[in-house]
């Protein structure tokens, strides 16, 4: 039996599965980048059928995250990494042929089969995104302890949020106005670091005194010497010999049950003592492991739930139609549409939102770890923050008449979105548990697909009415002047007015999720002073039997 020590945090092997991490998470978010105008354009395609198509890629990636995460916590992972690989190379590939046919001669608008299939390859990219997503994010959780878990995480997520900046960048560079090049550079771009993650990416077992005086034996019956030789031969092992995979998670394995911290919500709070008072909030000793049918019936998951429904669901709506919001302000007065400049503008957008994402994300990670380690804080006080900012956004973007002061936000919004989605996988392990978390947060992360789904297609619908009353008008303006009708994709003509109506609709609702947030930052705070209470009434009660053990 072997007992080489695991590798320290900053260690060639740690850090080796962080930034493969990190390139694969920045493959994985190409979900994100606009090629949707370009592709409507193209195939006669409205806006609400645009949003349906961005919408597929979305439910691509939520509705695959149970699936991925019970493979990646179960399994490890290479296999969603393969998935990957195929799913994304698949997709990309096939919107790419169908964007070169374009429409035969003489119609005028697509086959149903046609945007049926065009639907599904949509869906194909978002699912393998997620795949190599869930497997980076689960492997770099699990590679660092908690006080570092949320920076070492919030920068894979971070990856996830730069990924549309990366690659219209290059695309920019390289490929300027070929649309169909940039989709073969996503097609092989976003595939080919899923095989290098198969060989680097994997979850790195901590170290003993990583983990929270709980698993180091403080407060509870376990031996440390046994369990130290066991964890260690056991999680060494397994990295050799099954792919790469993470220490076993289920019960049967009492070295991993050791390991993974499987603790359920009702254990003796004598065994939280010592790491809940060093700390007044939650280490992964302190927290539960709930999963599966006791997860649905927890009224924390759905508040989590709709929460992240309604901060992520306003996201996707901005971020899948901002390239339609920046080329209705553009189009707004200008007596010759110029397309080059129109597509500049939505580069911009499309820009400054992935590097705020990117920012948000990482930011966030720190902010949550510095309020917990420092101020003793739980890290779900965050969410009023990100709520606040979402809903700054929506404000700010409602009021903007003009495409130059439309970066503001975007800029919001990035930061904002790219903070949700790093807080939230954090919220996660501390109300949940770690060892099901992937599993837990696929199921959570199916939230945007509620509603996102309502506020895209209410954008979509919103906005092709306004654009066929403006078209209308355009018509018999030019027939009256005797003028040959444009033959272009019709564009909305009175600015913010096209879509303002759904942003009224997420403003309203990102400010109700603010008053969620503060509800459930205070249940949070109520729920750890419940846990003080009882940690001080049963170390009372232990010292009371002694002293009247002593006296007899």
């Amino acid at each position: 039996m072997t007992t080489r020590k695991p590798p320290g945090i900053i260690s060639v092997v740690r850090l080796t599965t962080l930034f493969a991490s990190l390139l694969v998470s920045i493959s994985s978010g190409t979900n994100y980048v606009t090629w949707a105008p370009q592709l409507g354009s193209r195939l006669h395609i409205n806006h609400t059928q645009l949003n349906i198509v961005g919408l597929a890629a979305n439910v691509g990636v939520y509705s695959s995250g149970p699936i991925w995460g019970r493979i990646v916590d179960r399994k490890g992972p290479r296999v969603p990494l393969i998935a990957a690989f195929f799913l994304l190379l698949t997709g990309y590939s096939c919107i790419k042929l169908f964007f070169d046919a374009g429409l035969p001669e003489g119609v005028t608008t697509m086959a149903t089969l046609n945007f049926g299939l065009l639907v599904l390859c949509s869906y194909m990219t978002g699912a393998g995104g997620n795949a190599g997503f869930t497997g980076s994010v689960n492997s770099t959780a699990k590679s660092f302890p908690d006080k570092a878990r949320a920076t070492a995480t919030g920068f894979v997520i971070g990856g996830f949020g730069l990924s549309a900046f990366i690659f219209s960048t290059v695309a920019h560079v390289m490929y300027a106005g070929n649309t169909s090049a940039f989709l073969q550079l996503l097609a092989i771009g976003t595939a080919l670091p899923m095989i290098l993650g198969c060989f680097l990416v994997r979850p790195i077992p901590l170290a003993l005194e990583m983990l929270p005086g709980i698993e180091r034996g403080l407060g509870t019956n376990i031996d440390a010497s046994t369990s130290t030789s066991a964890l260690i031969d056991d999680s060494h092992t397994r990295l050799l010999e099954s792919d790469g995979s993470d220490v076993e998670l289920d019960d049967s394995d009492d070295a991993s049950h050791q390991y993974t911290h499987e603790h359920p919500r009702s254990r003796s709070l004598s065994v939280a003592s010592s790491a809940f008072v060093r700390t007044h909030g939650q280490l992964d000793g302190d927290i539960p492991n709930i999963f599966g049918a006791e997860l649905w019936r927890s009224g924390d998951f759905w508040l989590l739930f709709t929460i992240l429904s309604i901060l992520s669901g306003t996201g996707l709506m901005y971020i899948n139609n901002v390239g339609a919001m920046s080329q209705t302000l553009y189009a707004k007065n200008q007596s010759n549409y110029d397309e080059i400049e129109a597509a500049r503008w939505q580069a911009t957008q499309v820009s400054t939102i992935s590097i705020m994402n990117f920012l948000g994300r990482i930011l966030i990670g720190i902010i949550s770890d510095t309020a917990k380690n420092t101020f003793r804080l739980p890290r779900s006080y965050c969410l009023i923050l990100v709520s606040i900012g979402v809903f700054l956004s929506q404000v700010t973007a409602a009021h903007i008449d003009e495409i130059s002061n439309l970066w503001s936000a975007s800029a919001i919004l990035g930061l904002s979105y790219g903070s949700v989605f790093s807080l939230l996988p954090q919220v996660c392990i501390e109300w949940f548990g770690l060892p099901h978390f992937s599993e837990n947060w696929g199921y959570l992360s199916m939230a945007p697909m509620v509603a996102g789904n309502v506020f895209m297609v209410f954008f979509g619908r919103n906005l092709d009415a306004h654009e066929s009353k403006s078209h209308s008008q355009e018509l018999t303006t030019r027939a009256a002047e005797k003028l040959p009708a444009k033959d272009e994709t019709p564009l909305c003509l009175e600015g913010k007015e096209c879509y303002v109506a759904a942003l009224h609709l997420t403003t309203a609702m990102t400010f109700a999720c603010i008053l969620l947030s503060v509800w459930a930052g205070w249940r949070d705070r109520r729920r750890l002073t419940q846990m003080a209470d009882g940690v001080e009434s049963k170390r009372r009660s232990r010292t009371h039997r002694r002293l009247s053990g002593e006296r007899d």
